[in-house]
């Protein structure tokens, strides 16, 4: 996003904003600047009017000066950002004050009769004062970000620094201090890349930032045994050749983080993926449904490479050995039907482009594009049933593990002959999921599941022959303890992707299906830095085992509700409604709490999920403004009807405030804590549940009779066209950009938190 971060075009600052992080924190600025600047030139000036609107240039310029001083700490620290950091903060502070100015209207009449500018009397200014804060703030917050992404390079650069020193060791206790310093140094590089994971908006970054964190985080321990077998049996090309394999693939695992942080390739790599089969189809289905609109501008040529091209790609389903010979007769035939009903098409196009009467589809043409696009869906639905079967059929081949126990039967026993014959059998087995890997890519639906599963293709590529190396290794040593300790970690490892395989094949299958809705994790969490003393922190704690047990059952219940809030929200017309936003918002941080239950997701601690409850009840509190305000549109019964849900709603929310906020002390109170807050999400997700149909419903029927609140765009145009309200110019609206808001999303951000 190189304009605006939060969409407006308005206020360009030029900079891309690639955290979601900094967007968020943006976002009640953006909020608070178009409340003042578009409000109406004819405002009653009433006492209670001008003391609001001088409260709320206070407000902003009080938060301004706050956040210019955590500017200006940060610039202190760094010095080759101190110029320009502070000249962004130097600007943020005179727009500040230039505000403050402009909303100072106490006494209206004499600032009149003095000449002296006001909100009332110089939009203009407000205008440019709003730009310059708003574009001097997201430098500032760039600036910070480009921090993060330093610290990020030097833990890196420190990893490969103590990786060569390791590589190079030739004893035991030498390796032994170096591991240690090379263990807390992942740690950090650790934290550091998983902040940023779950940081980035782009999901496909996201998704190879997992990748790439994968393979180092399973490395790690790799490293540790195969540099122990190397230095215990010098002499043995096997123990080498398992040693480089990993560090090899550590230092390309640290350079695909570094590239996905910095945006760049080394090596001049195009950055898009190879096109699958999915999203060929998908695009010839655009373009085909587009032909019905665009007679005389779309080229047919065009549409038949493209499914030709398409049609070579499923060869790698027809050409494989594991492919049964019914299923390749059923591909080969659906492509023939989809050849066939796409030359049809083109032909009806054709000679509807040459009738100079034909302004639009014909019948013909019409039932000519649902037969092709019908086809492809079948094609697709039939390489999906391949792709998915085969790999069913493999994890379930590979569930008993029996080559593996075979290879270190064979390694313990000495027997260069049998390993030999094993690791023939898992190089074919590694083949076979290899190839399965790449079928599971081109129908996976989504570009973060092609990723994943290439990354699974190139771990099974490695790993195989490490696990033949390392086995050799052990028959050549057969007594050796460290030499069958690194047999085991390569075998994990294999075990380890094949689970990994089985959850994959899941997240496939619900995309297919239409049941997963990717989520979006909400960065909601303040997290006291090193500049953000001033906020109180409280002890953080984390459930042992047998809390979290007992509290995943509640988040299944959690992760149910979810799912049933994801699946109204996609029956909405209008995608882009407030309402929608809202309601997709709190299923996302409740999906975070569930995540919690299963000790995964960003929320580690007790705390954490508290602050998140806290938020959630937030945004369910702004839902039910919405919901006020829709009631005001209906008809009696439908409006005693949505008042009495959205007081439950508002009853539910307010309960998991107070519990959120309730300090607590003690194991067991805390616990009853975690119950009591992921109870009352759940009180809330089952009144948006029940809401969501009923208020499409009257959204549609009122849209149909133009009497409601109509589109999104409608509801945007009406907020910035009505006049301020005392509760948005006190900073009541939980959007605004007043000091206690300011100093929370600060606070979340990244670049804040010590390590």
């Amino acid at each position: 996003m190189a304009s605006s971060p939060c969409g407006g075009g308005n206020f360009d600052c030029g900079l891309e904003i690639q955290t979601r992080s900094v967007e968020q924190t943006l976002i009640p600025l953006v909020s608070q600047i178009t409340t003042l600047i578009n409000h109406k030139d004819k405002l009653k000036k009433t006492e209670k009017t001008l003391r609001a609107i001088q409260r709320v240039g206070q407000a902003v310029s009080v938060a301004v000066g706050r956040f210019v001083a955590v500017g200006e700490a940060i610039a202190a620290e760094n010095e080759d950002l101190k110029d320009e950091m502070g000249l962004a903060c130097f600007e943020a502070r005179r727009a500040g004050t230039a505000i403050a100015q402009l909303t100072d209207v106490s006494s209206l009449e004499q600032c009149e009769g003095d000449g002296r500018s006001t909100v009332f009397s110089d939009r203009t200014g407000m205008v440019k004062a709003a730009r310059m804060l708003l574009s001097s703030v997201t430098k500032v917050l760039v600036l910070a970000d480009c921090i993060v992404i330093k610290q990020i390079i030097s833990s890196r650069n420190k990893v490969l620094v103590t990786l060569e020193q390791l590589e190079r060791v030739s004893t035991f206790q030498e390796f032994v201090q170096i591991f240690s310093q090379f263990g807390n140094e992942m740690v950090e590089f650790a934290h550091l890349t998983g902040d940023r994971q779950n940081d980035l908006k782009d999901e496909k970054k996201r998704a190879r930032m997992a990748a790439a964190r994968a393979v180092l985080e399973k490395c790690t321990m790799m490293l540790l045994t195969a540099s122990k077998t190397c230095l215990r049996h010098p002499d043995c090309e096997s123990a080498r050749i398992n040693k480089e394999a990993v560090f090899q693939r550590m230092r390309l695992a640290l350079e695909q983080v570094i590239e996905i942080v910095t945006d760049t390739r080394s090596d001049g790599e195009a950055k898009a993926l190879p096109v699958s089969i999915y999203a060929g189809i998908k695009d010839f289905k655009v373009k085909v449904e587009g032909l019905r609109d665009s007679l005389c501008c779309v080229s047919c040529e065009a549409v038949a490479a493209q499914l030709e091209a398409l049609m070579e790609k499923t060869e790698d389903f027809t050409d494989s050995a594991y492919t049964s010979h019914e299923q390749r007769e059923t591909i080969i035939q659906l492509c023939q039907i989809t050849r066939q009903e796409t030359k049809q098409l083109i032909n009806t196009w054709r000679h509807a482009q040459q009738s100079l009467k034909a302004k639009e589809a014909t019948d013909e043409m019409e039932l000519s594009i649902l037969k092709t696009c019908q086809s492809i869906s079948d094609l697709r639905r039939e390489l999906h049933k391949v792709a998915v079967g085969r790999a069913t059929e493999l994890l379930k081949l590979h569930s008993d593990h029996l080559v593996l126990k075979a290879l270190k039967a064979s390694g313990g026993d000495g027997n260069l002959e049998a390993v030999a014959d094993y690791a023939g059998t898992l190089t074919e087995h590694k083949e076979q999921l290899v190839e399965t890997c790449r079928l599971l890519c081109h129908i996976s639906g989504t570009e973060p599941l092609e990723i994943t599963c290439i990354h699974a293709e190139e771990t099974f590529r490695v790993i195989g022959p490490q696990i033949i190396s390392a086995a050799q290794t052990l028959a050549l040593h057969p007594t050796s303890k460290i030499a069958k300790e690194n047999l085991d970690v390569f075998c994990e490892a294999w075990e380890s992707q094949l689970c990994d395989m089985a959850i994959l094949l899941k997240e496939i299958n619900d995309v297919f299906e239409g049941r997963r809705g990717d989520k979006k994790t909400f960065l909601s969490l303040p997290r006291p830095g090193k500049h953000s003393a001033n906020l109180k922190t409280v002890k953080a704690a984390k459930l042992d085992a047998e809390e979290q047990t007992t509290i995943a059952k509640l988040g299944l219940e959690l992760c149910l509700f979810t799912s049933d809030v994801d699946s109204e929200v996609e029956r909405w017309d209008e995608q882009d409604h407030e309402m929608v936003r809202l309601c997709q918002i709190i299923s996302s941080m409740a999906y975070s709490m569930y995540l919690f239950t299963r000790g995964e997701g960003l929320l580690k601690t007790t705390l954490d999920l508290f602050h998140q409850a806290e938020v959630l009840s937030d945004q369910g509190l702004q839902l039910c403004h919405i919901l006020h305000s829709l009631s005001t549109q209906l008809l009696d019964e439908d409006r005693i009807l949505i008042l009495s849900e959205t007081e439950k709603l508002s009853d539910a929310c307010q309960q998991l405030q107070v519990c959120a906020k309730t300090p607590v002390q003690g194991k067991s109170a805390i616990f009853q804590k975690v119950d009591s807050s992921i109870q009352n999400t759940k009180g809330i997700l089952t009144v948006v549940v029940y809401l969501l149909p009923i208020c499409n419903k009257l959204i549609r029927k009122c849209k149909s009779e133009r009497s409601c609140v109509a589109s999104p765009q409608h509801w945007r145009e009406k907020q910035l066209n009505t006049t301020v309200s005392e509760e948005t110019l006190n900073g009541k609206g939980s959007n605004g950009f007043g000091v206690k808001s300011l100093e929370q999303h600060m606070a979340s951000l990244t670049f804040l938190e010590s390590k």
